[in-house]
């Protein structure tokens, strides 16, 4: 989803501001009952950044001038639960952040896994000046738990890189992961390394859970190293990414050369600037191809109020502007009783839900859901923990098809269900291969570092050929007859066009390569239709108590 652009407006070279940057595992039970108290006293201290609270402790980063970032520190320790707290300190002359924000969570670190404590069971511990003699041991794993896009700008020599886009898949890479399997009857020895410490001790946890005896971690994180071990004896290569408005830090914590992309909020990759997919406040190579023209519009929008806000020396970043009067809107578009439909904008299950709820137009308050970070009230709604679900006032629907074809039952006013039974049971056999031997083979070709596929094959191009067999099927089709079961978009096609669209996505060169002019008119339609625009609007992710938002929007 977009982020509004948070480029500093004014030159601050005269003012310091101090970072500090802290975490503790302990246990919270009361930590809802303290946001509030929190929250007021750094917005009192014009302290800014973002506070994680949960049941298993703290995290945080925030940033002001330095004697109040360290009258913040000194509110948390006078708790006993605190009154060890470490922190890592770090001096800019831009501010870090622009926002105070105190979050409750479930996990202070998302894993994923019921039952991880590292305050009772992590790694041992590596100072900084020691870690060079473990990883440099040949019989150490060394295991990079940051995502793919931090260890892109930089990592460890010789550290395993698991390719994950969050920090959730890691267990799953854990488990499949070639170099972690037992040889000659032991476990291998690993070392884990982050940012910070915080999903080490979260990771290494994990790994004494599944039965490794020797598992370490680095001490304060690649940060603490960086403003401990002289460049000279170090073993790191490149920058390491850091969540704020530095981007990246290198030795010392000396801000680094890189750039965020104010789309996707991950670092610029090399030669972006250069590159015609990248546009300021807009997109980047990495992220190009993952939002429409509409959402790209947005952008430019917003892009053009900062600037002129910048130009005007005017706080655009920030900034308390006046609430718009929604909330009397919304209740009378979403009266006590409506239909909630939990959804991810991206799944391709939750697309075909959101397409058919949207031409039924039927109404429901839309809770976009992090799936990194599932809310409690999804966990309550539904066992599967998934998305699309739909709560409706008698039952609740968990599975996309059954959404899709309840809301066509409700209103079907472009006659997306076939009246003849016999089209009706050939679009059923369709989705069904689409869901199985398709979605099978699509996950596979999209995600191979997800699976434990054979030597040989573990590119997933195999997968991708497999998949490609049955999408030559569709392009027979449709050829003949325009769309999926006969001469009209059906809800089949709806069904069955986001899988498309992913496998399109996943190598957009290959498939505009490929022999299907009619499967890739009907896809490239499906992508430019008003119908789609509307369903992948970018929602931020729901929290209980925040205004409603209405689905299918009003015109």
């Amino acid at each position: 989803m977009f982020a509004s652009p948070s480029l500093p407006l004014t030159d601050a070279a005269a003012t310091p501001y101090l970072t500090a940057a802290f975490y503790k595992f302990v246990a919270l039970p009361d930590y809802t009952e303290r946001k509030a108290p929190l929250l007021a006293f750094c917005e009192a201290r014009q302290v800014k950044g973002l506070i994680l609270l949960a049941h298993e402790g703290i995290n945080s980063t925030i940033a002001g001038a330095p004697d109040d970032v360290h009258a913040v520190l000194a509110y948390l320790r006078q708790d006993p639960l605190l009154a060890d707290l470490q922190h890592k300190e770090s001096i800019s002359a831009k501010p870090p952040f622009y926002r105070m924000k105190v979050r409750l969570k479930k996990e202070i670190v998302t894993l994923g896994v019921p039952g991880i404590s590292p305050t009772q069971m992590a790694g041992t511990y590596v100072k900084p000046q020691d870690w060079n003699e473990l990883i440099t041991d040949p019989e150490v794993v060394v295991v990079d738990t940051r995502n793919d896009y931090e260890v892109e700008i930089g990592t460890f020599a010789g550290a395993i890189n698991p390719n994950i886009q969050s920090f959730s898949q890691l267990p799953d890479w854990v488990s499949q992961a070639q170099a972690l399997q037992e040889k000659t009857g032991r476990k291998p020895k690993v070392a884990m390394f982050c940012t910070g410490g915080i999903r080490c001790e979260k990771s290494t946890s994990l790994m004494r859970a599944q039965g490794y005896d020797e598992v370490y971690h680095l001490e304060g994180g690649i940060l603490k190293y960086l403003e401990t071990v002289p460049p000279e004896h170090s073993l790191w290569q490149g920058e390491c990414f850091v969540f704020d408005e530095r981007v990246s830090v290198g030795h010392g914590l000396v801000p680094g050369p890189h750039q965020l992309c104010r789309c996707c909020r991950n670092p610029l990759p090399e030669g972006a600037l250069d590159s015609p997919l990248y546009e300021a406040g807009v997109s980047c190579p990495r992220c190009h191809d993952h939002t429409s023209e509409a959402q790209k519009n947005s952008a430019r929008e917003r892009q053009r109020q900062w600037e002129k806000a910048k130009a005007s020396a005017q706080t655009h970043i920030g900034a308390t502007h006046p609430a718009h009067d929604t909330a009397a809107r919304t209740a009378a578009l979403l009266p006590p009783g409506s239909p909630v439909l939990y959804s991810f904008r991206r799944c391709p299950y939750a697309m075909r839900a959101r397409l058919a709820l949207q031409v039924a137009g039927v109404r429901c308050e839309l809770r976009e859901v992090a799936l990194k970070q599932k809310p409690e009230a999804l966990l309550q709604a539904s066992a599967k923990g998934t998305v699309p679900v739909l709560v409706l006032p008698d039952r609740v629907i968990e599975q996309s098809l059954d959404i899709l074809l309840w809301a066509l039952a409700q209103h079907d006013p472009e006659s997306w269900l076939p009246t003849d039974a016999a089209m009706q049971a050939d679009a059923l056999q369709l989705v069904a291969q689409c869901d199985g031997d398709f979605k099978h083979h699509l996950d596979r070709y999209k995600y191979p570092n997800r699976y434990d596929l054979p030597d040989g094959a573990a590119d997933g191009l195999a997968h991708r050929t497999q998949g490609a067999a049955w999408l030559a099927t569709l392009e027979t089709r449709l050829a003949a007859q325009g769309f999926v079961v006969d001469r009209q978009w059906r809800w089949a096609d709806a069904a069955i066009a986001p899988f498309v669209r992913q496998y399109a996505r996943t190598d957009a060169a290959w498939f505009a390569a490929q022999p299907w002019p009619a499967l890739q008119a009907w896809l490239a339609t499906f992508e430019a239709s008003t119908a789609f625009g509307r369903v992948m609007k970018s929602h931020k992710p729901w929290q209980l108590g925040q205004t409603q938002v209405t689905f299918p929007e009003t015109d």
